[in-house]
């Protein structure tokens, strides 16, 4: 059979709860499903840093945030001086390509890859026009991507307003087709699809949209025991959605989940050219995303928590050639682990310290830490498998859910005496993971933390990083 090939998807802001094999009752995911059927499943995998620019580089190293530098949005950090991905797969004599969202700075940096297609969600502020811009331009709409109206990182919807065929999942899925029919058929291949949605603007193409329309759409969850705690941290991650009324709620998720349909079904294009070109067989297929998205549930929208709306990412790994079939692994799973696992799985040996494992082999994680942000928003993590303790250092607030009996994290188990003893256990293994000067926290052996504050939301006058309409697309830097 030779070498694997590898096609991994990456999606921006999709939950692991949102798929339909995992047991949601409304997202309609068919492919998706499909894939779960000839592999595995990993149902407890999450995002060490649920936000977009530190997990893809945990993706794209295989080390935790603390190794690799970054916890928190910062868009012109450049990538540690490591050994990627691609690099890896590279020196193990693989071709590399990617089309889509890469996240990195510079933009046309291009991690270890022999070639990128770009697009970068219209972020002109860098002085680049990424490629789907550029193609934009050639079929007449150019500077006319973000025309909707719709923001980055807020909830209004509308449906797309150009053509299909320029929607930038249209667009990713089609320029990947062409990159697995260019590539060269006497070498092994990683491609890596990296999508924009379902991350917002949310706007869904007609069809998708409607496609919904009759569905009983699930309301958020707002029944938590904590949900109006007054803590900093917590009113910073609600602020968003406060004004957001049942009806754009509503449309909202309707909205999301037809992204993520339409995301589900342009993969099927991409298995059906493989098929084609005669290497499905031999190709390696995983599905992930770089964090969840709330979609209201405790009041919040977004990532940057580690509830399980946010922090939970879908993890699938199938292909004929892995031999497993719709088997589902609850052992914990970090983002960490997806570098090793494909190098173990397509037999490389990479001699790298990585921070995480392959789970193809028989060892797990105890637990998994997860940070995000500095203070004054600075949210820390630890989770066994059953037990996750969130810790809002500002405020020094602790949550402790039993997610085995309390999936949606409704009961904040931290003041009940029976979970006593739980509680000391997870944040010993807090505070020994805790990096960064975030140690001073700690006082006898105790987290402390900080006094708390009062929350003042900011009047939103970027309105959700909204981007404009570019009426000069000749001046682009092509």
């Amino acid at each position: 059979m030779g070498k694997l090939n590898v096609l991994l998807i990456c999606v921006d802001q999709w939950s692991g709860k949102f798929v339909g094999a995992a047991g949601h009752r409304v997202i309609k995911t068919p492919t998706l499903d499909s894939l779960v059927q000839c592999g595995i499943n990993y149902s407890n995998a999450y995002s060490e840093c649920p936000v977009c620019i530190p997990a893809r580089r945990t993706i794209m190293t295989g080390l935790s945030p603390r190794n690799h530098g970054n916890r928190e949005y910062c868009e012109k950090l450049e990538m540690p001086k490591v050994q990627t991905l691609a690099e890896s797969f590279k020196k193990a004599g693989y071709q590399a390509f990617a089309v889509g969202k890469m996240h990195v700075y510079p933009q046309r940096n291009r991690i270890g890859f022999d070639d990128i297609i770009l697009h970068e969600e219209g972020r002109n502020q860098f002085g680049v026009s990424d490629d789907y811009q550029v193609w934009l331009t050639e079929q007449g709409f150019g500077g006319e991507e973000f025309g909707h109206g719709m923001s980055n990182n807020e909830y209004l919807t509308r449906p797309w307003h150009l053509p299909e065929k320029v929607h930038p999942t249209n667009w990713s899925t089609r320029e990947m087709i062409k990159m697995i029919r260019r590539r060269d058929p006497t070498k092994p291949a990683l491609f890596y699809l990296s999508y924009q949605f379902p991350h917002p603007p949310l706007v869904p193409i007609a069809q998708y949209f409607d496609m919904y329309k009759r569905e009983e759409i699930d309301s958020p969850v707002l029944s938590s025991d904590w949900l109006n705690v007054k803590n900093f941290t917590i009113a910073y991650l609600q602020q968003l959605g406060k004004n957001y009324s049942p009806n754009l709620i509503r449309t909202a998720r309707q909205a999301y989940y037809a992204q993520c349909t339409y995301i589900d079904h342009q993969l099927r294009l991409l298995i059906g050219t493989l098929r084609e070109e005669g290497v499905l067989s031999n190709t390696l297929i995983a599905f992930t995303s770089d964090h969840g998205e709330m979609l209201g549930n405790h009041k919040m929208w977004g990532k940057r928590s580690f509830y399980e709306n946010s922090a939970k990412i879908p993890m699938i790994i199938s292909g004929e050639c892995i031999g497993n079939r719709n088997e589902e692994d609850t052992r914990l799973v970090g983002q960490i682990d997806l570098m090793p696992t494909l190098l173990d799985i397509c037999e490389i040996d990479h001699g790298l310290d990585l921070d995480g494992l392959s789970v193809f082999s028989s060892n797990s994680h105890k637990y998994l830490f997860g940070e995000i942000n500095e203070v004054p928003s600075a949210t820390r993590m630890i989770h066994d498998g059953q037990f996750k303790l969130i810790y809002y250092p500002v405020g020094n607030y602790f949550q402790l859910f039993d997610l085995n009996n309390d999936p949606e994290e409704q009961i904040n188990l931290v003041h009940q005496e029976e979970f006593f003893g739980k509680f000391r256990e997870l944040e010993k293994i807090l505070i020994q993971n805790l990096n960064s000067g975030d140690e001073k926290w700690v006082h006898n052996d105790v987290l402390k933390g900080l006094e708390d504050r009062d929350f003042s939301p900011n009047i939103n006058l970027r309105i959700g990083n909204q981007r404009g309409v570019n009426l000069h697309p000749q001046n682009f830097n092509l």
